[in-house]
């Protein structure tokens, strides 16, 4: 059969040999015609004949006005033709027209080849197939009944290009997401891609027929023949596989995990964290995060994360592009990002993207979830403190869906209703709220708009209410111009305030308001060009405005005493540009390297103090004090931030990994605390306070065993930071007007080895991760009073060497499971007293160097019960119960140490947060 196949079409080609060759001339006009209407008028005044499938036509209905005189038929055709998808071929008076296909006069070269190859095989003569017979056995091969024929572009008798570039999205058929790390790959050939967060992909393919897949976990396998003629466009849209699972994914990129360059990346998967218990019952991304290796906190209630030896300060916390300054509520024990209205959380500890900056350690890259633009849906969740809920529907359906979420405590209602009148008195609440919208406008065109809010109140056993809050509004627009450019715009602005409202029940004259805050615009402008398989750039530019009010102090009363205080605003521009390359040298080798420029500029109106060179700044060294005006750069600082990252692939699933990053930080974080609160404040560079600088060395090697079931992963890093900011011994930080002449800017350096073991499926799931490191401090001045333990390096407040965390989910039945997380972690260093002395006639306490010394280890066990509600398709909502223990030993892990002096004995007290087992019982439900 496909030799007469064969021989049919070879003399068809041999009849057709001289056709299309016509020089009759015909006349005619068009006025807003159809292309069926010019066939119409062609055909009335020639001799021609059309044949076609009037479907083609209508699909190419753009209208046509011309006028032709004594023009061949090929000339007009060509015209009329040239932006549809249209061929057509003369054959003497008839006119064939053919969707997309060329129907060729002559034979191609070496279509049955130079010659007849014959090798021999076992005894047996074989002979090669000619090229024809090559592509038809192909197609035969491969065609199945349910593959969908894709065509495009058209076919043209000029062009000699072999290979094209197909892109577009990939979502789920039902709610619209984009879905990330789908593999695409082509059929018989070693070409394979995967979609990125957006769910875009791209991918080179040959000329002619192309037999793709799709295949994605939950989701039905898709299979296509796709037709290229050139660079296009496909979208697909994959069904979800409606069969349940028998186990709990982790992390769904373990591909990435070997095959990527960038080292040192996290992918939280946000709706597995429900299964890990914490306390409180409360969904955590930040506090799972710490669990994983190089991620740590000073202690239970931090709201702060050191990441790699950074400070916490050095961390940049984006939701939807957006800044968010202090992401947690009630002091670091529950998270201000919303888990139900999440949809992926990417931490870059190392190889960090170009298109990122302003921060020396990591990137918590967060990404809220788009509505569902075809049907109302929620979710939501009711725990012993707080309540939350999440609902999605459709503006207008298929293109646009509005997202709202909230979540709110009533941990007030219980401090209230608690025996202890002393506590009746108390406040601790919190909320938050996001809303977002999502406008897709076409294939190409796409608009997300978000707006977060969240706010804290609390006073316990106090006379003081502390409020802070943040707030968040991005507007980001995508843009595809074609299929190898595609380009987003993004404005964002973020506002983080606190406030101490004091009253003095007892003299009114000294009841006060004190207040800060900061605030940030930013517009990034961010395009990706696919050059070809091997280079994919990521360029763009990036600017931000920051506004900071460092403190005002304002008298409740008229008359009282307290003196007003209104700090000197701060203000600063910081701006970039960036470009990378994603280069696939070969099979085996990839690189990811790019370059940022970066630039701060502090602006006025100010007052500047200038100091005396090469000596301590203070009231006394001051030689002049200098006005800028508004906006009038005071002073400017910048530098080239590098960025290097590269894969070897030793196996199929095993790799090597090196990266190198350079950081600038022109922001500062002021706060004498052991771990950041939220009473602490921000500082920009200026003419006295230098910018911090950052460089990170890192290695690594990524394996994947058990066909891909089980990842394994060791990562060495080594890091030296320079001017980062520490304080002088006693340091009035708040209302400071001259807040340079108490800061120290010091050197850091930071290595350690990270290992992790992580199992994705089965009944048993769950990772082991354990991190040695080593974060030290040197603070060196020829000045007593600007040095720290002898100018020699010493411990940070968060140097904690060992780290082992241990998260298991083992599934008994689909609807029962147990989960458990255990975790230790050295103590971390602290200041002693060790003796005490007399001075004159007074008695003073001596103090050992700083952070000589360690508070006991921290060790805690947890343990949670799931339960899941059936899978009855038909339901109101999905239930999902868990039954947790925080604390399950009932260890007292001290958070803190102090000292008191009792009848002339120094004596140490431990403070602890959680010294019994917590119980809870949470309820989560899916509609």
């Amino acid at each position: 059969m496909q030799k007469i196949q064969i021989l049919i079409t070879f003399l068809f080609l041999s009849f057709t040999i001289n056709a299309q060759e016509n020089s009759e001339k015909i006349s005619v006009s068009f006025k807003d015609a159809t292309i069926k209407t010019v066939i119409e008028i062609i055909e009335k005044n020639s001799n021609y004949k059309f044949f076609f499938i009037e479907d083609w036509l209508v699909a190419n209905d753009k209208l046509i006005s011309e006028n032709y005189t004594n023009t061949t038929l090929n000339t007009i055709l060509d015209d009329v033709l040239s932006t549809s998808e249209l061929n057509y071929f003369i054959d003497k008076n008839k006119v064939i027209l053919t969707k997309n296909s060329v129907i060729y006069n002559k034979l191609p070269d070496n279509y049955f080849g130079d010659t007849l190859k014959k090798t021999v095989t076992n005894n047996k003569i074989e002979i090669e197939k000619p090229i024809f017979y090559k592509q038809y056995d192909t197609i035969s091969r491969n065609k199945k009944d349910n593959d969908k024929i894709v065509f495009i572009g058209k076919q043209t008798l000029k062009s000699d290009k072999k290979t094209f570039i197909l892109s577009g999205y990939i979502k789920n058929s039902k709610t619209n997401e984009p879905l990330s790390n789908v593999f695409i790959k082509v059929q018989n050939k070693a070409t394979n891609t995967t979609t990125d967060d957006s769910g875009f992909y791209t991918i080179e393919l040959s000329s002619g027929v192309n037999f793709i897949e799709t295949s994605y976990v939950n989701h039905k396998k898709s299979s296509r023949k796709v037709i290229l003629y050139q660079d296009g466009t496909l979208n697909i849209n994959l069904e979800e596989n409606n069969n349940v699972l028998d186990e709990v994914v982790i992390d769904g990129k373990k591909n990435e995990k070997v095959k990527s360059a960038v080292s040192g990346v996290i992918t939280i998967d946000i709706e597995g964290i429900k299964n890990i218990p914490l306390i409180l019952g409360e969904r955590d991304i930040f506090k799972v995060a710490a669990t994983l290796p190089g991620i740590k906190t000073t202690g239970e209630g931090s709201a702060g994360y050191n990441v790699r030896g950074g400070k916490e300060d050095q961390n940049l916390i984006l939701l939807d592009d957006g800044v968010i300054y202090n992401p947690a509520h009630f002091f670091g024990f529950f998270s201000a990002v919303n888990p139900y209205t999440t949809k992926s959380a990417t931490i870059y500890k190392g190889s960090i993207p170009a298109e990122y900056g302003g921060r020396l350690s990591s990137v918590f890259d967060i990404t809220s979830k788009n509505g569902n633009p075809t049907k109302f849906s929620g979710e939501g969740g009711i725990g012993p403190v707080t309540s939350n809920l999440a609902l999605s529907t459709p503006i207008i359906k298929d293109k646009s869906s509005l997202l709202v979420g909230a979540r709110a405590t009533y941990s007030g209602w219980i401090l209230r209703s608690l025996k202890e009148e002393t506590l009746k008195k108390s406040k601790a609440s919190f909320y938050d709220g996001i809303i977002k919208y999502n406008h897709k406008f076409n294939a190409k065109n796409n608009l997300e708009s978000t707006a977060y809010f969240s706010n804290d109140v609390f006073s316990i056993s106090s006379d003081s209410i502390y409020n802070y809050s943040n707030r968040m509004v991005s507007l980001k627009y995508e843009h595809t111009f074609n299929e190898k450019n595609k380009g987003a715009i993004v404005f964002t602005n973020s506002e983080y305030k606190f406030n101490i409202d004091y009253d003095n029940n007892t003299d009114n004259l000294k009841s006060f308001d004190f207040g800060y805050k900061i605030n940030e615009t930013q517009a990034i402008l961010k395009l990706n060009y696919t050059f070809s398989e091997k280079h994919k750039f990521t360029y763009g530019i990036s600017s931000k405005l920051y506004g900071i009010n460092p403190g005002f102090l304002e008298a409740k009363n008229a008359i009282s005493s307290i003196k007003p205080v209104d700090v000197e605003k701060e203000r600063g521009l910081e701006s970039a540009v960036f470009i990378s390359d994603n280069f696939k040298v070969n099979k085996k080798l990839l690189l990811d390297f790019g370059v940022r420029y970066s630039n701060f500029s502090a602006l006025g109106k100010s007052s500047q103090r200038i100091y005396q060179e090469n000596v301590p700044l203070n009231d006394a060294s001051v030689i002049e004090i200098k006005n800028y005006n508004n906006n009038e750069v005071i002073q400017s600082y910048g530098g080239f931030e590098p960025r290097i990252a590269a894969r070897y692939l030793i196996g199929k699933d095993f790799s090597i990994k090196l990266g190198y990053d350079k950081t600038y930080q022109y922001i500062h974080l002021l706060s004498s605390n052991t771990t950041q609160a939220p009473t602490d404040t921000w500082k920009l560079s200026d003419l006295n306070v230098k910018p911090q600088s950052g460089q990170q060395f890192s290695l690594g090697l990524f394996k994947n065993l058990l066909d891909k079931d089980l990842e394994f992963s060791i990562e060495g890093y080594y890091k030296k930071s320079k001017n980062f900011l520490d304080y002088k011994v006693a340091a009035q930080l708040l209302l400071n007007e001259n807040i340079e002449t108490e800061l120290l800017q010091g050197e850091g350096k930071a290595y350690g080895i990270e290992f992790l073991i992580k199992k994705n499926s089965g009944r048993l799931n769950g990772w082991l991760g354990y991190t040695y490191s080593r974060t030290f401090i040197k603070l060196d001045s020829e000045f007593n009073d600007e040095k720290v333990n002898n100018g020699d390096y010493f411990p940070s407040n968060f140097d904690k060497p060992h780290d082992v965390s241990l998260v298991l989910n083992y599934r008994f039945t689909k609807r029962y499971s147990m989960s458990s997380n255990f975790i230790y972690q050295t103590g971390r260093p602290i200041t002693y007293p060790i003796g005490s002395y007399q001075y004159g006639n007074a008695q003073y306490t001596l103090y050992s160097d700083r952070n000589q010394f360690r508070i006991p280890d921290y060790y805690r066990l947890d343990i949670g019960f799931n339960v899941e509600g059936n899978h009855k398709l038909k339901k109101l909502a999905h239930g999902f119960w868990n039954i947790s223990i925080y604390n399950v030993l009932g260890r007292n892990n001290p958070y803190s140490i102090y000292f008191v002096t009792d009848d002339g004995k120094i004596k140490a007290f431990k403070t602890s947060i959680f010294s019994i087992p917590v119980p809870t019982i949470t309820y989560n439900f899916k509609f």
